[in-house]
């Protein structure tokens, strides 16, 4: 194989896989500037046993990020945490499953309502 035909291989991490332009950035940005006790989500005291619990605004993250991408299912947006090089990022590589997501959506369901129209207000 002759140098021309090598493919380069490149590594780095997720962080220059987003460009600075990127919507992520912004719904990142946005979700650690909100207070979201005052917005009235419910936010869980974090236990010291047990399985580790995830924290809101990671909840509010992804579905802000479904809410700009169409992405409606807590399964697929399960999913996109798994393989979406913009969610892994967004998330931290942190991947919460489909029932942790709908129970979020469930259990803050017009606290989410409130906010996606303060995001698009704000936008």
């Amino acid at each position: 194989m002759t140098p021309q035909n090598r493919q380069q291989i490149t590594f780095g991490s997720l962080d220059d896989k987003i460009k600075v332009e990127n919507p992520v950035r912004f719904v990142d940005a946005f979700v650690e500037h909100l207070e979201l006790e005052k917005l009235k989500f419910i936010v869980p005291d974090f236990k010291t046993e047990g399985r580790p619990q995830f924290e809101s605004k990671l909840f509010l993250k992804i579905y802000l990020y479904g809410y700009l991408n169409g992405l409606r299912s807590s399964r697929k947006l399960e999913q996109e945490c798994l393989r979406n090089t913009e969610l892994q990022w967004l998330c931290s590589s942190l991947a919460p499953n489909y029932q942790g997501i709908a129970d979020f959506r469930k259990e803050n369901s017009a606290a989410l309502q409130s906010t996606f129209k303060l995001f698009v207000l704000f936008l």
